[in-house]
C-alpha cells in the first residue's frame, strides 16, 4: 500500500515533458480516488492487461498500475481477515454457550472447510466491502497525513522531513481517526458478511445490499457503528506510530540512495 502510495505521487508530480512539480494537496486524494476509477474500469473490462486505447480520460496507465497494486493487495487481505473473524466467531460461540461444538478450531481446520465446501471462491468471502473500501479510504488516510504534514510543516517553517516526531505521529493518530470515520460503516459490512455461515445456503448476509438493509433493520444507524469508540481510541495511537515510522524509514532510504 506504502509503496503504491509513494509511487502514484511520483507519477502525479511527474509532468509530461519530464519535468518535475510540487505536489498540491488535492493530488494527494486523486492518488487513491482515481484509484478507485480504475477498479471499476478494470471490473468493467474484465481485468485486461494495461493498453492505452481503454484507459479512462481520468487515469494514465502508470495509475492503472497502482490501482492494481491495491487491486491484489485487497486479494491477499481478505482471505487473511476473513479466517480470522471465522476464527474469532467460534471462540465467542464457545465462550457464550458452552455446549456449542465448534465447526473448527484451528485455522488450518477453517481453511480446509472452506474450500471443501466453496473451492477457490471460499476465502474470499466479504471481498466486495473490501474492496469497495480500500480506495476511499486510503485517500482520507495517506492523503490526511500527507497535506497535515504540510501543514505543519508550513506552520514550523520547516520541510516535512525536518518535522519533530510529535508532530508526524499526531499527523499519523490523525489521519487514522479520519481514516475509521469515513469507511466505519462499510466496514462493518465487510465484518458481518466474513462472520456469516460459510454455507452459502445458510448465510444470513449474502450480498452487501442484503446486508445493509438486514443491519438497518437490526438497529437502524446506530447498528453500523456498534464498537466504534474502542475502534477510535486504538487508532491514534496505532496510526500514529505506524505512520511515523514508515515516515522515518522512507526518509533515511531514499536519503541513503
Amino acid at each position: 500500500m506504502f509503496g503504491s502510495f509513494a509511487q502514484i505521487k511520483t507519477w502525479l508530480a511527474t509532468n509530461k515533458d519530464g519535468s518535475t512539480r510540487e505536489l498540491r494537496y488535492s493530488d494527494y486524494y486523486k492518488v487513491n480516488i482515481r484509484s478507485l476509477a480504475v477498479l471499476l474500469t478494470l471490473a468493467s473490462l474484465d481485468y485486461p492487461q494495461c493498453s492505452c486505447s481503454k484507459c479512462s480520460d481520468l487515469v494514465s496507465c502508470g495509475e492503472q498500475a497502482g490501482a492494481a497494486t491495491g487491486f491484489i493487495a485487497a486479494f491477499v487481505e481478505g482471505p487473511i481477515d476473513f479466517y480470522k473473524s471465522q476464527i474469532q466467531v467460534q471462540i465467542i460461540r464457545s465462550r457464550a454457550d458452552a455446549n456449542y461444538k465448534p465447526a473448527y478450531t484451528t485455522v488450518f481446520d477453517c481453511v480446509k472447510a472452506t474450500l471443501r465446501t466453496n473451492g477457490i471462491r471460499g476465502p474470499f468471502q466479504g471481498l466486495g466491502p473490501t474492496l469497495v473500501r480500500n480506495a476511499p479510504a486510503n485517500s482520507v488516510y495517506l492523503g490526511s497525513f500527507e497535506v497535515m504534514k504540510g501543514k505543519m510543516a508550513e506552520y514550523k517553517g520547516c520541510k516535512k522531513t525536518e518535522l519533530p516526531a510529535p508532530w508526524v505521529i499526531s499527523a499519523g493518530g490523525l489521519g487514522g481517526l479520519l481514516y475509521w470515520l469515513a469507511i466505519y460503516p462499510i466496514d462493518v459490512i465487510k465484518s458481518a458478511m466474513a462472520t456469516d455461515s460459510i454455507i452459502p445456503k445458510e448465510r444470513k448476509y449474502p450480498d452487501m445490499a442484503t446486508t445493509y438493509k438486514k443491519l438497518m433493520a437490526e438497529g437502524g444507524p446506530r447498528r453500523f457503528y456498534r464498537g466504534f469508540t474502542p475502534c477510535l481510541a486504538r487508532a491514534m495511537p496505532a496510526n500514529g506510530i505506524m505512520l511515523f515510522t514508515v515516515d522515518k524509514v522512507t526518509a533515511l532510504l531514499n536519503k541513503n540512495n
